[in-house]
């Protein structure tokens, strides 16, 4: 069985990541005085569920947000800068990925629930910690978090979704820090939210995040999540190296029914392959490079535009040097 990645971030006995800079390696930047943990050439595959991919030429993970500001603030938008949750929807290219990594842990991981049925969560919780939250606070309306494998900084970017509800129906507004350090409030509307997609500038961090909820039953909000996460366990090939669903579903049509029309259902290319139980689903049966993976994808989409004449867009992120 594979670990799913919901506590990376934490050592075993759950306290945050030890602060520290390696001073031995020379820096592009001023690190003195950083609080946060700053890792030169650092392996990111761990990190991913596909668990492929090449190092970050720089990793930073923030003791908490003063210390983040500083940190983005000494870059002063010199180098480029990605945010990196749970790594789900991620493809990590085997080139390794410029610039710097921001990797949020336990400071960023908190989830308040506000008599005003509003859920003030860190961009570092959980989707599962999200919704165990509100229920435990009789907050419904965020159930489908739980089916989503991120964080909220994750989900507020890519407005993600499950089972009939996205980021842009709960989304209050949202704290984010631009790559120059500056931290300001951005209200749902200024989002711009699509299918998968906000108006979010490259390379900005979302610390926090409010969500609107309603009142509910704890009882019923937990029986929905159950379900939620029955749905998952028995469509999803949630125990392998996998990055969840690879392509968007186009307009009046399903992803998974278009690729396994296709006939690509467990088509390989190299050790990736199409999964068996969920058309959607890309995995690594061992051995795959990220060029395997993104290979496989690309000529996934070949054969659905052969047959369909529909041109699949990607939903899984792909980053970094070829």
């Amino acid at each position: 069985m594979t670990r799913q990645p919901d506590d990376w971030a934490m050592h075993d006995d759950g306290s945050a990541p030890t602060a520290e800079v390696d001073e031995t390696v020379t820096t592009p930047f001023d690190a003195q005085g950083l609080r946060g943990k700053l890792t030169a050439n650092a392996p990111l595959a761990p990190l991913v569920w596909f668990k492929t991919g090449g190092n970050a030429d720089w990793l930073y993970e923030p003791a908490d947000l003063e210390d983040l500001r500083e940190f983005l603030g000494r870059l002063d938008g010199t180098m480029p800068v990605m945010a990196l949750g749970l790594g789900s929807n991620l493809i990590v290219r085997d080139g390794g990925v410029p610039g710097v990594v921001i990797r949020l842990g336990k400071a960023f991981a908190t989830v308040e629930a506000r008599r005003d049925m509003v859920l003030e969560c860190g961009g570092g919780a959980s989707g599962i910690l999200v919704s165990s939250r509100a229920r435990d606070a009789g907050v419904a309306g965020v159930e489908f978090l739980r089916g989503i494998p991120g964080t909220v900084g994750g989900f507020v970017r890519m407005n993600g979704g499950a089972y009939g509800r996205e980021v842009a129906d709960v989304l209050v507004d949202c704290d984010v820090v631009l790559p120059e350090g500056e931290f300001v409030t951005l209200p749902a509307a200024d989002l711009q939210y699509t299918y998968r997609h906000s108006a979010l500038p490259d390379g900005a961090v979302v610390v926090s995040a409010r969500f609107q909820g309603r009142e509910g039953i704890p009882e019923e909000i937990g029986a929905e999540m159950g379900r939620i996460a029955n749905a998952r366990e028995q469509s999803q090939p949630l125990r392998t190296k996998t990055g969840g669903s690879t392509f968007k579903n186009p307009p009046g049509e399903k992803a998974w029914q278009l690729v396994d029309a296709a006939g690509c259902r467990g088509m390989t290319k190299g050790g990736a392959q199409v999964s068996e139980k969920h058309t959607n689903f890309l995995i690594n049966t061992g051995n795959a490079t990220s060029a395997d993976i993104e290979g496989l994808g690309e000529d996934v989409r070949r054969k659905v535009y052969a047959e369909t004449g529909i041109t699949l867009e990607w939903e899984i992120q792909r980053v970094g040097r070829p």
